[in-house]
Order: structure tokens, then C-alpha cells, then sequence
């Protein structure tokens, strides 16, 4: 049974014009890495609310929310002019098996993602479960723009306390970021322009997982399933587990 249950905001952090983070504060709840709760408003009387990933560990006091400021949305321009202090409801228990206890296990754990779709990975990374589990994690972030990369320095304080074991690899499409590919995430795997630049390919070992755009999610599936890296599921488990809730 849904209920709820009220959030104070204590930081509202901007990382760019259209994504930002929403910092909330409330009583404890369970919840595993990469599940989502749905945050709400109250407008015209009228229960507005939409499902987010929960980015930040499950030990952690602070719920963290990546969310994109959607142009004419109901719900998320409202929740970028909330200030600390603001309240926003939270629906309770959290939902989704888009988790690692749903994931085989395998040598290399690939996390795609697009836009604000890189919340549960970073949900995943703040735990101990992914560094014990596999030897090397990809981590894959798609924006449009420079500015919409997020958790940088949370990623290089994950390379320095795992030497050798994390690669980062953004994605800018809209303009030339050293370091960066362009392009999408399906077509630099059809090329194979993103294992290279990893420096790591996918093979039956590898573990794969989608967040993000659904387009990007299904070609990225049509082309790992070229590679031979199967759709995982609770009746038969393959290489590649994706978020469906988008």
C-alpha cells in the first residue's frame, strides 16, 4: 500500500539552466541502490507527482534527486523553484527492481546512461556492492551539453579511492568536451568508438545496465544483443538489466 510521507528540501543545487539537484531531508525509510520513489505536490488542490531515483545511498540521512527541468511540465519546473525549507511529499515504499541484487554476476559491470539517468548509478556507486562485486565498472554519461554532466567530483573521488577500477566516459553531443565522445551511445557501440575508449569490449562476462532515454535504451539493447549480450530477466538472466519506469 502507497503512502506518504513529507520531505523538508534542504538544498536545491543547480547544475545547469534545465538539471538540477533536489536535496531532501525526512524520517528513514529502506530502500535498495537504483530504486525509485515518486515526489509530490500539492497544486489547485489537485496531488501532482512523478517517479525519481533515488541518487544518493540508502545509509545516507539526505535524499538526493537528479531531475530535469522538463519545458511546460507539470511537476518538475515547480519542484526547481522549491528553496530549503520548502516540503514535498514522498510516496513510500520505494519501487523497482533496477538494482544490483537483480543483476548476475560477471567481471565488468557497465552503467549507460542518459541525462539524469545516471541517478541510480551514482545511488549504486555510493554503496560497497558494485567494488566488491566486479573488477572494473564503466560508468557512461550521454548529455547534450557540457554544462549537464553531473557528479563529476563525486566520480574522480571514486577513481582515487578505486585506482584502476572505475572508467568514466562522457558523451557530449551538442559541442567538443576533451575527453569526450560525441554522438549517441548505440552508434559508438555499433562502432565500436566507446569500447575503445574505454579500453574495454563487452563479452559474455560483461554485466550491462540502461538508464536513461527509452530510444537509447532500446537500440543499445539491439546492439549489445548483436554482440551476443542477452536481455536479463528473473526467468532466464542475461548481460543487460534496464530501467523501464522512464
Amino acid at each position: 500500500m502507497i503512502q506518504w510521507i513529507s520531505g523538508k528540501v534542504v538544498e536545491n543545487f543547480q547544475w545547469s539552466d534545465s538539471v538540477f539537484s533536489l536535496r531532501v531531508i525526512t524520517e528513514s525509510f529502506d530502500f535498495k541502490a537504483g530504486q525509485f520513489v515518486r515526489l509530490g505536490l500539492n497544486v489547485g488542490g489537485e496531488q501532482i507527482l512523478r517517479a525519481y531515483s533515488v541518487a544518493s545511498a540508502p545509509q545516507e540521512s539526505i535524499l538526493d534527486f537528479v531531475i530535469a527541468k522538463v519545458e511546460g511540465g507539470l511537476l518538475s519546473p515547480l519542484l526547481a523553484e522549491l528553496k530549503p525549507g520548502d516540503e514535498v511529499n514522498i510516496t513510500q515504499p520505494a519501487g523497482g527492481f533496477f538494482t544490483l541484487d537483480e543483476v548476475p554476476d560477471g567481471d565488468d559491470l557497465w552503467l549507460l546512461s542518459t541525462g539524469t539517468g545516471i541517478g541510480p548509478f551514482i545511488s549504486m556507486l555510493r554503496t560497497e556492492q558494485p567494488w566488491r562485486r566486479f573488477k572494473r565498472i564503466v560508468l557512461v554519461q550521454g548529455v547534450r551539453e557540457a554544462q549537464d554532466l553531473t557528479y563529476r567530483e563525486f566520480v574522480n573521488e571514486c577513481q582515487q579511492r578505486y585506482p584502476g577500477q572505475l572508467v568514466y566516459q562522457p558523451i557530449v553531443s551538442r559541442e567538443a568536451l576533451p575527453g569526450a565522445l560525441s554522438g549517441r551511445i548505440p552508434d559508438l557501440i555499433a562502432s565500436n568508438q566507446l569500447q575503445e575508449a574505454c579500453g574495454v569490449h563487452f563479452n559474455e562476462r560483461s554485466q550491462v545496465m540502461l538508464c536513461g532515454n527509452p530510444d537509447m535504451i532500446q537500440a543499445s539493447r539491439e546492439q549489445l544483443k548483436a554482440l551476443g549480450l542477452e536481455k536479463n530477466t528473473r526467468r532466464k538472466p542475461g548481460q543487460v538489466t534496464s530501467e523501464n519506469y522512464w
